[in-house]
């Protein structure tokens, strides 16, 4: 933690609702560690998802869990402090070190000097007083005069001898290699004392091999025995068949195959015709039956058989056409011993080496070679981290500035000069460009958290044309509308490198988006309310009258008459037909005399009171949405959304209605474009006015006649 006290001379800026540090120096950066963390805008962020310089992040995570913590900044502030004598360096513009900004009356400031001065003069640039990252990174020119540099990983070429290298490629071949600093792929003593293990392992096991050898096999007594074994459960299995056989007449017939089972075989080609008779007996089974060793063999062991004959039976036994059960019980005896013995072998991954190479490399100087190249190499070690802290140097003196403005304060963000290193890209659709877009990688656990945000939502599967790349946005709609923005629709999202992605909405967390919005919500409700309820009375009368067509219809056929005819119509009745439109005359009267009342009480106003009481009524309707979306827009906040991604957000974060403004902008006309308004497939305009006009009208009219008495002298009843 860092004291809430400091002799450095602070600055703030008032953005987002808060205040937030100005960092605009060097000395600005290196004095963090007197800046009181409660005023830090964020005291976390990931290490991966952002954008921002991957080196760069790589050497801030110290502990390397993923995550950029304020204490790993201010360790870095720290050795930055120890190293440098000019802080403005930090913030110079450019992408080169100057050398005379290195404190060489430092312990590490001259050590990183004399590091620095060593690689330029490796690189043939002694006399430049600048060093880039370039020249840090250009390790197979600065380590030119010799095979070594201090990772303590040798590759084949850090060997001069022709059997080192070799050795070092079994190795890497056997174990798989590491990358050594140059990105060579070599070894290491972990590797070294691995391999060697393993060759001692198998060689001793090789050596027992020799006791273990039969007499009459000699030196054969290992291909022997892997003939045998690769025909033991074969041969098992037939003379236990055969002895089945004679236990039970009705068991000869069962052990052997069917006649249908090699039907199928006259349509298969050769490897098929053999992986189907390879389950099968190795021959015709029968009562006391003796292996044939040449005739009568299943074809798909037939190889096998034979080769146990000549490696096996032969030497041990002479030449025979067929083997009994007890000659196979007395050959598997005198191998016993080479069956413990090759059971006893170890399982390891230098046996593709071979056993006459596992040997040799058992009683070599290979080892000692192998261990004198990397110590060489580890006596370079304290050179090569030297260079590395140059390398940190310069990765810092380019990048820490623009992160601490990402990360102590939200500067980029605020201030709209440049993209925030959270901010993915940007996602066009609807006719609008949102800006606030970051990388999602679970939508349902980032939307638990980011609701909180009462920002409008949409998350996107993005996916690269043509490739199989894939990635999710969150993308904040801040202005607009939300009538067009459903789940489906689709867009092209930008990434901060300009690559387009193919973007559809996956999922939308909805919040008010603006004031214009909220204004014509409530017509816009009135207005889908009453088409629904037109629609399911529609939709009623439609469903309604079909049911009585069909009932009619199934009555009829089920009588097998024609439908009755419709009854005669009644006769008109005039006094009725009066009172019922004398109803809707009143009726249409109210109406007409309500309108007639407002429109009349309205032009009776005073010319200005008129725009007041026109005001009254749309605050009386659009009022109540209006305050509930001011209440919830000020309410808006990018903190959920960023610690949702794993971040730390330390402050409110509010992004307040002109601020969210300008993150979704929408479509206008470029300046002085020129439009024409002529659209030949417009759709005419109804004359509503006059419509209105006319009803209003004959609502009158009816509602005189009905008081004057009219329709009931004109129609009398009875």
């Amino acid at each position: 933690m860092t004291s809430a006290t400091s002799s450095h001379t602070w600055r703030f800026f008032r953005a987002g609702g808060f205040d937030q540090v100005r960092i605009d120096s060097g000395a600005d950066l290196l004095a963090l560690d007197g800046l009181d963390q409660k005023l830090w805008v964020a005291l976390a962020c990931p290490a991966a998802g952002i954008e921002f310089d991957a080196k760069a992040l790589a050497i801030l995570d110290s502990d390397k869990d993923g995550r950029i913590r304020a204490a790993e900044i201010l360790d870095a502030v720290a050795w930055l402090k120890s190293v440098l004598k000019d802080p403005e360096e930090l913030v110079r513009p450019g992408d080169e070190l100057a050398l005379a900004a290195i404190d060489e009356a430092s312990p590490e400031g001259a050590r990183v000097l004399a590091s620095a001065r060593r690689i330029l003069s490796n690189l043939g640039k002694g006399g430049a007083d600048t060093i880039a990252l370039a020249d840090t990174q250009d390790t197979g020119r600065i380590f030119a005069q010799t095979q070594f540099n201090g990772d303590g990983v040798v590759p084949p070429e850090a060997a001069e001898d022709a059997e080192a290298k070799a050795l070092i490629a079994d190795i890497v071949a056997c174990l798989g290699g590491v990358p050594d600093r140059s990105g060579a792929i070599g070894i290491d003593q972990p590797m070294v004392d691995a391999f060697y293990g393993e060759i001692e392992s198998l060689a001793t096991w090789l050596d027992q091999g020799g006791a273990a050898a039969l007499a009459g096999l000699g030196d054969d007594s290992a291909a022997a025995g892997e003939a045998l074994e690769a025909v033991r459960d074969k041969i098992d299995g037939f003379f236990l068949r055969c002895n089945l056989a004679a236990y039970s007449d009705g068991a000869a017939q069962a052990v052997n195959p069917a006649a249908e089972t090699f039907v199928p075989l006259t349509g298969l080609n050769t490897a098929d015709a053999v992986a189907l008779l390879a389950p099968l007996p190795l021959a015709a089974l029968a009562a006391g039956a003796a292996l044939p060793l040449g005739e009568g063999l299943n074809p798909a062991w037939a190889g096998a058989v034979r080769s146990f004959a000549d490696r096996v039976v032969v030497p041990l036994l002479g030449a025979r056409t067929h083997l009994t059960e007890a000659e196979w019980t007395d050959i598997k005896e005198r191998f016993a011993d080479h069956a413990a013995w090759r059971a006893a072998k170890p399982a390891t991954r230098v046996e593709p080496l071979g056993n006459a190479r596992v040997l040799a490399l058992k009683g070599g100087v290979g080892k000692d070679v192998l261990e004198s190249l990397i110590a060489q190499d580890k006596a370079l070690e304290a050179e090569a981290a030297a260079i590395d802290a140059v390398e940190k140097l310069v990765v810092l003196r380019l990048h820490l500035y623009r992160l601490v403005n990402n990360f102590v304060s939200f500067r980029d963000f605020y201030t709209r000069k440049r993209k925030a290193i959270f901010q993915a890209g940007t996602l066009f659709l609807d006719s609008r460009s949102a800006e606030l877009c970051v990388r999602v990688d679970d939508v349902t656990r980032h939307a638990a958290l980011a609701t909180l945000s009462r920002i409008y939502l949409v998350y996107c599967e993005c996916q690269r044309r043509g490739t199989n790349e894939k990635m999710t946005v969150m993308a904040g709609f801040t202005s607009g509308e939300s009538d067009q923005l459903m789940v489906g629709r689709n867009g092209v999202f930008y990434d901060r490198k300009g690559h387009d992605w193919d973007a559809t909405i996956v999922r939308i967390v909805e919040h008010p988006i603006s004031m214009r919005q909220a204004f014509w919500s409530p017509y816009k409700q009135l207005g889908r309310f009453v088409g629904a309820q037109v629609e399911k009375m529609a939709a009623a009368r439609a469903r309604a009258s079909e049911a009585q067509m069909q009932a009619q219809a199934i009555g009829a056929a089920a009588s097998g008459k024609a439908p009755p005819p419709k009854p005669a119509e009644a006769p008109f009745d005039v006094g009725r037909f009066a009172g019922i439109f004398a109803a809707i005359g009143l009726a249409v009267g109210a109406i007409g005399t309500a309108i007639a009342s407002v429109i009349t009480g309205f032009l009776r106003l005073p010319w200005w009171q008129m725009p007041l009481a026109l005001f009254g009524l749309v605050l009386i309707v659009s009022g109540p949405s209006m305050v509930i979306a001011y209440m919830k827009l000020r309410q808006r906040s990018l903190a959920p959304i960023l610690d949702a991604t794993g971040w730390a957000v330390n402050a409110r974060a509010t992004i307040n209605i002109p601020f969210g403004g300008s993150l979704t902008q929408v479509a206008h006309l470029p300046a002085g474009a020129e439009r024409s308004l002529a659209d030949p497939f417009a759709e005419r305009r109804r004359p509503w006015g006059l419509y209105l006009l006319l009803t209003l009208g004959a609502a009158a009219a009816a509602f005189a006649l009905w008081k004057l008495g009219l329709p009931a002298s004109l129609w009398p009843r009875g």
